[in-house]
């Protein structure tokens, strides 16, 4: 795709600050300043966004030259913007307490409180950044705070930097020698709160080797030191230059003790500095005239002939210019036009304008691109068998094998991992703030002593994701969606083989047993398992061991042994009872016996479980699946007695009541239900109107495709049992969605492996060999803040390219057996 005219601009007209964007702008360029909120997902501080791309971000203040996800991070305070001195003022503290020893990922701060502003100046054709702090730093900790600036490696692998006179190339991997300095976590503050648990020799290994709580003793030594660094300078499109003022300028390869880890360049904050310990000029090279390409996205497997299609046109909000639209079908002999039309303006949505472009009408089967101007498409297919094969199918067949717990997994010459976790798991200790939020409160509330064994653990469930723990809703969650998916679409599929008594699961070698509900069997086992061993369900099994949680690889070699946790936690038990109840369902006629004991913990769940205050609507979730799994009426009367509660929550469980109202029979509750739902139609309406996209896209940290995916999974329902009312196309917006036609440049599949352009790189377990599992579905494209949407090709950042369990590839692939039901006519 073209760039842009390639001209360097002699005069820019500089840096500007835009109050309405919050940033500075300079043409195709952008510097932000602490707009983000996750410094831990190298996602906040100064960043710096050139033609397209971020590449640089977390601009600040640390304790470390390249720290790592579980090295401390400021507080920030008060951000202030002035135009008229085309500046912003932040102002940041250390340590933040509320996370020194407690939350959901425990840090440790160095005993030094200090507060400090980062001042962000446009002065022309550069940028100023400014560090004053409020005391100088203690000796203990002179070489070691820093400024640091991240640079992003999946861009700059095989590129060229230079500093002073200096040269070099950006490596492929981290290359010695290793530097040793004193580490920080020889001086660990006291800033506990009352409620902070977390135990300080558990979390950094008690020193006894490597620990990614610590890793700042062992760093890369800088690959240059100087006063002006350069990056990319073959490269006018990604070319900037930083200047230091006073302190010497250090690149830095992260990777060398987090594997996760950035370039990165760093400036140590001097003895006795206070104004103006930090002084930087970035200059990023600015080309002339430069507009972001227009990018064409379409759903990269394609649509069924029946079902509407639309291309989106993504254009940067400054172009004027518009091109005509045109649909080529690709033949034997090459490309020929088959329609054209002018795009439908939509308007501004993020940073960009859009257009849209409907070619519903063309239903003849083939392969097809979307052109506009020199922009295009992948290659997409129309044909009536488009979601037959290869689709949903990748879920079943590769992610969720490869994800069983407690099994070895095979793929003919392949082994993805050993049998695992054989000696899951030991109660974990009382008063302790874990990590990955795990917490045991005062009581194990069970009759398990801390450190007692816990028989009946080590069977079925799935790593969660890029993890490798089974958390509660992760499993239960799972199974349930698997559990509905086979009611609503009546799956079989057998690809696999899967002996529990063996403990051996085979890819691509059927066993003429259904995959999906040896799949349900799997995660049930997990959870029944757990609560008749425990006599409550389980919070999660995790690693006891910091250093075992990142492990990279077979998880079979991981040593230590899992602990166990529990919770009391109405919500979770009884959203937990709803899952069970419909996979007893399921699992009937499969496997009686667990069908039975699912049933059974679901009932005891939904009697002894308050379903008071913010529990309520997980009461109202168990009764209507226990309703649909038994007909007894103490669950229907609990559903009438509820009645004024579900219509005022109708947008939270309307789509689980409404299987459930439907056997209840009864006309008062059914007049009420139906009167309570043109207002939700409404809100579906107006949530779909925010984006081009005919879905809301509202991410937070991680990308939204997870979201989008539920509530078309949700909504689905509701159109099932009210099609009068709630038309099927939010499904086929959702899936197209995860499938390609989502905001940024980069249009690729969520789902690994499916389409013609894919997440082929994932957080999964095998991340560290840049690789992916087919079926895995990541949560895709995040938004850096404040209108950057985002989807870098990069293994380890997680709250893009994540994998998850209790809902993502399920319910990915829950959407997709829609759609190939709706298309189907059999619905």
């Amino acid at each position: 795709m073209e760039k842009g005219n390639g001209r360097t601009a002699s005069e820019s007209k500089g840096f500007h600050l835009n109050r309405a964007s919050g940033y500075f702008e300079n043409q195709g360029v952008n510097v932000m300043a602490f707009d983000d909120i996750y410094p831990e997902g190298h996602q906040s501080g100064v960043s710096i966004l050139m033609h397209g791309n971020r590449v640089a971000t977390n601009g600040d203040i640390r304790f470390e030259q390249t720290p790592g996800q579980w090295q401390p991070v400021p507080k920030q305070g008060k951000r202030e913007l002035d135009e008229a001195a085309n500046t912003i003022v932040t102002s940041l503290r250390f340590p933040d307490k509320s996370k020194h020893l407690k939350g959901f990922n425990p840090m440790i701060y160095p005993d030094f409180e200090f507060n400090y502003n980062v001042i962000v100046q446009g002065e022309g054709t550069s940028v100023k950044v400014t560090v004053d702090l409020d005391r100088p730093i203690p000796d203990k900790f002179v070489g070691k705070i820093s400024f640091n600036l991240e640079l992003f490696p999946g861009a700059l692998f095989g590129k060229p930097w230079i500093m002073d006179n200096r040269s070099g190339i950006f490596p492929e991997q981290p290359n010695g020698p290793v530097l040793s300095l004193p580490t920080n976590h020889a001086h660990p503050g006291n800033f506990s709160e009352p409620d902070a648990k977390a135990d300080l020799k558990l979390l950094t290994g008690d020193n006894a080797g490597y620990n990614p709580m610590i890793a700042d003793d062992l760093i890369a030594q800088p690959y240059a030191v100087g006063k002006r660094f350069t990056v990319r300078p073959e490269d006018p499109y990604n070319r900037f230059t930083i200047e230091s003022n006073g302190t010497a300028l250090k690149l830095y390869d992260g990777r060398m003790n987090h594997n996760n880890g950035w370039f990165v360049i760093s400036s140590e904050v001097h003895a006795g500095a206070t104004n103006h310990a930090i002084e930087w000029v970035i200059t990023p090279n600015v080309v002339e005239d430069w507009l972001s390409p227009a990018v064409v996205q379409t759903s990269q497997v394609g649509y069924h002939p029946g079902q509407s299609k639309t291309a989106i046109i993504e254009l940067d909000q400054r172009e004027s210019k518009r091109e005509k639209l045109s649909l080529f079908k690709i033949t034997e002999t090459g490309e020929k036009e088959v329609f054209s039309a002018d795009g439908e303006e939509w308007g501004q949505f993020l940073r960009y304008r859009y257009l849209k472009f409907e070619f519903t009408e063309i239903r003849e089967e083939g392969l097809y691109k979307v052109q506009y101007g020199s922009s295009q498409s992948s290659i997409f297919r129309i044909a009536g068998d488009i979601y037959d094969r290869g689709v949903w199918q990748p879920v079943l067949e590769y992610f969720l094998p490869v994800q069983m717990c407690h099994m070895r997994v095979s793929e003919k010459y392949r082994v993805w991992h050993g049998d695992c976790h054989e000696h899951d798991a030991r109660m974990a200790p009382v008063n302790l703030n874990h990590f990955d939020g795990y917490e045991q409160g005062p009581s194990t509330l069970t009759d398990c002593k801390p450190g007692d064994f816990v028989p009946g653990l080590n069977v079925g469930g799935w790593h969660d994701a890029g993890d490798f723990d089974l958390r509660i809703e992760s499993q239960s969650g799972e199974f349930y969606t698997l559990a509905l998916a086979y009611e609503s679409f009546n799956v079989f599929y057998d690809a696999t083989t899967i002996d529990q008594d063996k403990r051996i699961v085979e890819i691509h070698q059927p066993d003429g047993k259904n995959d999906i509900l040896q799949q349900i069997e799997h995660g049930v086992l997990s959870v029944v398992g757990g609560y008749r061993a425990l006599g409550r369900l389980y919070r999660g099994i995790i690693e006891n061991d910091l250093r075992q949680y990142v492990h990279l690889g077979d998880s079979a070699s991981m040593a230590s042994e899992r602990w166990v946790f529990t919770e009391d936690n109405p919500t979770r038990e009884l959203t937990t009872a709803a899952h069970l109840a419909a996979a007893s369902r399921a699992l009937i006629d499969f496997n009686p016996v667990l069908s039975q004991q699912a049933l059974q913990a679901a009932a005891e769940l939904f009697k002894i479980t308050d379903g008071s205050g913010n529990a309520r609507t997980a009461k109202v979730h168990a009764a209507a699946e226990l309703f649909v799994a038994t007909g007894e009426e103490q669950y229907k009367n609990h559903l009438l007695s509820e009645a004024d509660f579900i219509v005022e929550s109708i947008a939270q469980v309307g789509w689980f009541v409404a299987r459930a109202e439907k056997a209840m029979n009864d006309a008062g509750f059914t007049q009420r239900i139906r009167d309570a739902l043109p207002a939700l139609k409404e809100q579906f309406a107006r949530q779909s109107a925010e984006t081009p996209y005919g879905i809301p896209y509202r991410p937070h940290i991680w990308g939204a495709g997870w979201g989008i995916q539920q509530q078309g999974y949700e909504y689905y329902f509701l159109h099932r049992a009210y099609p009068d009312l709630f038309d099927p196309e939010l499904i086929f917006n959702a899936l197209n969605f995860v499938l390609g036609c989502h905001p940024g440049a980069n249009t690729m599949s969520f789902a690994s492996g499916v389409g013609a352009t894919s997440a082929t790189v994932g957080y999964g377990l095998n991340r560290a060999d840049w690789s992916y599992i087919p079926g895995g579905v990541i949560s895709g494209t995040a938004l850096i803040r404040p209108d950057f949407p985002e989807l870098l090709v990069f293994p380890y950042l997680w709250q893009q390219v994540e994998y998850v369990l209790g809902g993502g590839s399920s319910h990915f692939m829950f959407i997709a057996l829609a759609a190939q039901q709706l298309t189907s006519g059999k619905s």
